[in-house]
Order: C-alpha cells, then sequence, then structure tokens
C-alpha cells in the first residue's frame, strides 16, 4: 500500500453484502501453532453498531491522496467503520464529503491503524478477512515501520500482508518496500486462487511469519513467498529490523488500481472477522 448515520451505513451494508455471523474460529495460528503465543488480538466481537476499540485502533484521515493519488476521504465516521455480525466492516461510500481540512472528495472510507497502542518487531501477523469487490476499490492489510514519523517511508520499511486491486478478483499480492526498493521495485510475489474463485466470495487468513533476516507470507496454510536479506542487490539495506504497527484500509482509486467505473456498485466494505499477533515461544 504505497503510501452519525449509524443505522444507514449497517442496513446498506446488511442489504449490499448479506453479513453473516462469522464462524468461530481457534485463537491459535494456522501452522506451526507450538511455535508461537499469542499476544494481542481483536476478535471484533461487539454489538452491531459499535465502534473499534480506541485502546486497540486509532483512524488515519484525510483526502489528499495518501501519495498514491487516492479519490477517497478517510473518516472515523460510523458510516465508514463499524462492528456488524462479529466483524469489523471498512466501508467505501460514493458520496461528496468535505472533511475539516476543506478537502472535498467523491468517496469516503476509514483507514485503521495501531500506531501508538501497539507496536512490534517480529511474531506472527495474521487476519481473517473477506475482500470487496470492484473496479477502483482497494483494500490492504499491512504494516509500517514505527519510525515512519521521524526517518519517513520507504526508509521506515513496509510489509503488505495482503492487497487486493478491483480487477484482480483472484489475485492477492504480499510485498516488503524500503530505502532502493519501493514502488515497482519492491519485492513482491502474488497468490492466486485456482479455478476462477474470487477472494470476495469468501473469507481467507492473510498472514506473515517474520523473524530475524527472513519474512514469509501465507495465505491461508499455504506459503507462496519467502524474502530475506540476500535478495537485495548490492548496497541496499535490511530495514525490517524494529517494530512495526498494523493498518487496515480500504482506498478507492490511485495510481495502482485506477478509477472505479461503471460496473463498481457502491457501498463496498472490508469484512475483517479476527486480527491476531503472536510472539515466537
Amino acid at each position: 500500500m504505497n503510501y452519525r448515520c449509524l443505522p444507514f451505513a449497517s442496513v446498506t451494508l446488511l442489504a449490499t453484502l448479506s453479513i453473516c455471523q462469522a464462524t468461530a474460529v481457534e485463537p491459535s495460528p494456522q501452522g506451526g501453532e507450538s511455535r508461537w503465543t499469542l499476544v494481542w488480538s481483536d476478535e471484533f466481537n461487539g454489538p452491531d453498531g459499535s465502534r473499534p476499540e480506541t485502546a486497540k485502533w486509532n483512524f488515519e484521515i484525510g483526502g489528499k491522496g495518501w501519495g498514491n493519488h487516492e479519490l477517497e476521504y478517510y473518516t472515523n465516521r460510523p458510516e465508514n467503520s463499524f462492528v456488524q455480525g462479529g466483524d469489523l466492516a471498512i466501508q467505501a461510500l460514493k458520496e461528496s464529503f468535505t472533511g475539516p481540512d476543506h478537502m472535498t472528495r467523491d468517496y469516503t472510507s476509514a483507514r485503521l491503524t495501531t500506531k501508538g497502542l501497539f507496536e512490534q518487531a517480529y511474531g506472527r501477523f495474521e487476519a481473517r478477512i473477506k475482500i470487496p469487490r470492484g473496479q477502483g476499490i482497494w483494500p490492504a492489510f499491512w504494516l509500517l515501520g514505527n519510525d515512519f514519523g521521524k526517518i519517513g517511508w520507504p526508509a521506515c520499511g513496509e510489509i503488505d500482508i495482503m492487497e487486493n486491486i478491483g480487477k484482480e478478483p483472484s489475485t492477492v499480492h504480499g510485498s516488503m518496500h524500503g530505502p532502493g526498493y519501493s514502488g515497482d521495485g519492491d519485492f513482491t510475489s502474488v497468490y492466486k486462487l485456482p479455478g476462477g474463485v474470487r477472494f470476495f466470495d469468501d473469507f481467507h487468513v492473510f498472514a506473515i511469519e517474520w523473524e530475524p533476516g527472513i519474512v514469509r507470507f501465507f495465505v491461508d496454510r499455504e506459503l507462496y513467498a519467502t524474502f530475506t536479506p540476500s535478495r537485495l542487490p548490492a548496497g541496499m539495506k535490511w530495514v525490517f529490523d524494529h517494530p512495526f504497527y498494523i493498518i487496515l484500509n480500504v482506498a478507492v482509486g490511485g495510481d495502482w488500481p485506477g478509477p472505479p467505473d461503471s460496473t463498481t456498485v457502491f457501498p463496498e466494505a472490508m469484512l475483517v472477522d479476527y486480527v491476531r499477533v503472536y510472539k515466537a515461544q
């Protein structure tokens, strides 16, 4: 990811996406259970219409494109993020919205982070997610180095555990960005569902296992990418050795996915059953 009207929001999402109660999933990693100890999680089991817990999540707000020429305005309104049926819904809406900075956009969405609340170096980071659909829709589950405010991007490092662009419904991307290997020159790999199965049809578990000098990427139980410092070009620095924080967001438009078109139906929401973080025993 390169850098008030609660009943309305809930009813609209239910009508559009037919949310069902999430299937209970035991709080343990899907692979290598004996290696990992749960240290942080959010199961989003609050009552319908409740908001993300402020002790665990904060909001990044604004509409200036976020370095990617995105088209949405990120808000902290209940229309754009709420708990429903045991899931966190991050909902993108097509609406004219003017923020406190007097920036007006034609779409709204939400971007939640654990910055300053939970940050960790190394471990297993996983989330069970049902992604949204549609041209120009860009959901992501990712990590950003907690020194971003001091040294900027990409020197702080970025780990994209899951990104999808709407025109690729069967494909997700796992990527890592750092100084000298960002943007089009990042570490990246793709995971594609076989037989035309689409990610927005069901929930999937997206995860990384991050240890000193290695990051492994998983979809469900399958390892599909491994990145190490040995893959860096000569002179490039591995910057994945300090705490990172978690980000969940749904962007609209941007350089990579392109804008929505006439086939894109709003509202669209990313549903997050849980986020869990483990440390190695």
